[in-house]
């Protein structure tokens, strides 16, 4: 990038630009203290959708705060994907106008399809993988996970290796998603990982809908979105979910609820979560500025003490920056090596067959 740029030019120019890593170490500086101010200067940010416990959103955004006194209303913190889009459109123009989102990735493309999103790229752009992110910079994962089964073992006694052991009958009335698959992403990922062990593939997830279709049928599905509540309580004993929550919970609940976390062997998917800036954001500097953060170093190994595997963790591994301790309570890597995320073009497909049958097969 040419030196003649203006610290005032970098931050003033083209929103796509953001504080790239190719600038040179002062710029960088420079320019980074420019935004710290100009973010100060608006005091607040407006999240959305941010549970304090999932992906350890909850210290991320103490964290934050701490380091730059910006004080984060963190609105819907339960709200789904689809919700988090609806809430961009909908606060437009208003003080609580969403600054951020958390979006799985389906729905990041429908958020960048209809103009939701301003493109930035943060300083550690590049070492972010090129099928986690828009090249433009509307949007960019930031951690991703696994499909697993979370199990409270007080109220399960066998508990399920295989997606083809949920359909047995001593699992009536135990298994549940996290939310609706046309609306959350985790429950979407859920649908995808049961097409995988039933036969399907990235381009097909039919068979995971009607793998469902016969779970809702036998009784052993049933129609209650898993929290933390319902998992501890055992109204959901049988949690389908990114592993980085349910091993979340399994801390949580140490000594209260015993909980056995199971990646199923015959169909592993992963996916990831992507962050974004509202077009319309209320405080558009403090948003660059939370990006900025949750992709820094500090950032990332905070979702990966959430369990979460984030974007820049090849580069953080390479650089020798994950402490020993926190890599040894991480689960076995031939869960995460094989892992490949769907291309824009299955998402669609995806989305299109659940649209299409999830409520006439499944019906809940």
């Amino acid at each position: 990038m040419a030196s003649h740029f203006t610290r005032r030019s970098i931050l003033q120019g083209s929103a796509a630009l953001g504080l790239t890593a190719s600038l040179p170490g002062f710029a960088l500086a420079d320019a980074m203290g420019d935004l710290v101010a100009a973010a100060t200067k608006e005091g607040k940010l407006n999240t959305i959708a941010l549970p304090p416990d999932w992906a350890n959103y909850g210290k991320m955004m103490e964290a934050f705060t701490k380091k730059y006194g910006i004080q984060i209303d963190n609105a819907s913190p339960n709200a789904s994907s689809a919700q988090e889009l609806q809430a961009v459109k909908s606060t437009r123009g208003q003080d609580r106008a969403v600054d951020v989102v958390d979006v799985g990735p389906s729905f990041a493309l429908i958020g960048q399809q209809q103009k939701l999103f301003a493109p930035y790229k943060v300083a550690g752009w590049d070492s972010i993988p090129a099928d986690m992110k828009d090249k433009d910079g509307h949007w960019y994962g930031d951690y991703f996970g696994v499909v697993s089964f979370g199990v409270n073992t007080k109220v399960v006694k066998n508990v399920p290796q295989t997606w083809a052991d949920l359909l047995k009958p001593e699992y009536k009335n135990m298994i549940a998603l996290n939310g609706n698959p046309l609306s959350a992403g985790a429950a979407f990922g859920g649908v995808y990982a049961a097409s995988l062990g039933n036969g399907g593939s990235l381009d097909d997830i039919k068979p995971g809908v009607e793998f469902f279709a016969k779970l809702a049928k036998s009784g052993n599905f049933i129609p209650v979105g898993v929290t933390p509540a319902t998992l501890e309580s055992g109204q959901t004993p049988i949690a389908i979910n990114w592993d980085y929550l349910n091993l979340g919970y399994r801390d949580k609940f140490k000594g209260k609820a015993p909980i056995e976390v199971v990646v199923p062997s015959d169909g592993v998917f992963g996916n990831f979560y992507a962050q974004a800036i509202s077009a319309f954001a209320k405080n558009p500097e403090a948003a660059k500025l939370w990006q900025e953060f949750v992709y820094s170093d500090e950032g990332q190994l905070i979702y990966l003490e959430g369990y979460a595997h984030p974007a820049r963790f090849n580069d953080l591994a390479k650089a020798g920056k994950i402490p020993a301790d926190l890599e040894a309570k991480l689960p076995p890597s031939k869960f995460y090596t094989d892992v490949k995320f769907p291309t824009e073009d299955q998402q669609k497909a995806a989305q299109k067959v659940l649209q299409e049958n999830w409520q006439n097969m499944v019906g809940q």
